[in-house]
């Protein structure tokens, strides 16, 4: 199987899982483009669930740089590895390190990458501050970052839903039945413009990019 047929495979997969789940996609904006044109990008989102992975894969095929418990994630976990994604063990530097260059070499090759610089997942009314060191292998390799907002919204009021939130307290199985069990429950999905660091630092870039987010944000919420 060629690499565009296994991108589509995935995407194709992603979507038919979230139409069993009863959850319908909203994708807004511009996602990176696909084969035969191969441009890298780093996608920059903010984080709510761990619902988010399978949104973003529907929406557009990409690489995660995701925690490595994640590969023991049911459904998500599965479509994550198959995926490609790059795990790191959150708490070592060399790992981080090697995770690092593997994103650059990603990136060099025309892969489109997605991380979470919140580094954990939030309420979904505001962005939390970004980890500027996960922008590093962009600016390295001169790269695109291109803004991402989520947002999960009840379908029939288009009020902000709890649904397939995982946040604090919330277990994955307790957070898994509730999504699986909500009515009308609609992600939204909004691709900004991409943009390169033009000479600023990974620190500065990383809060352009949250403030992009977050407007991103505010337009999904209404």
């Amino acid at each position: 199987m060629s690499q565009p047929e296994r991108e589509a495979q995935v995407q194709w997969w992603a979507r038919g899982m979230l139409e069993r789940m009863g959850v319908a996609l909203e994708v807004r904006g511009t996602p990176p483009a696909v084969a035969p044109v191969r441009t890298p990008v780093l996608l920059v989102a903010n984080h709510l669930s761990w619902l988010d992975i399978l949104v973003m894969h529907a929406s557009r095929f990409c690489r995660f740089v995701s925690k490595d418990d994640v590969h023991g994630w049911p459904l998500v976990g599965t479509l994550a590895t198959g995926a490609g994604t790059l795990y790191i063990e959150r708490n070592s530097r060399r790992d981080a390190q090697r995770v690092a260059h593997a994103m650059a070499n990603a990136l060099q090759q025309g892969d489109v990458v997605a991380v979470f610089p919140e580094g954990t997942t939030g309420e979904g009314y505001e962005v939390l501050p970004f980890h500027a060191n996960l922008l590093q292998s962009a600016i390295a390799v001169d790269a695109p970052a291109q803004p991402v907002a989520l947002a999960y919204l009840n379908a029939r009021t288009g009020a902000p839903s709890r649904d397939a939130l995982y946040v604090g307290d919330d277990t994955l199985v307790g957070s898994l039945w509730r999504t699986l069990t909500a009515e009308g429950l609609r992600a939204v999905v909004i691709y900004g413009t991409p943009e390169t660091a033009a000479g600023r630092s990974r620190r500065e870039w990383a809060q352009g990019l949250r403030e992009r987010v977050a407007s991103q944000l505010e337009q999904a919420l209404g």
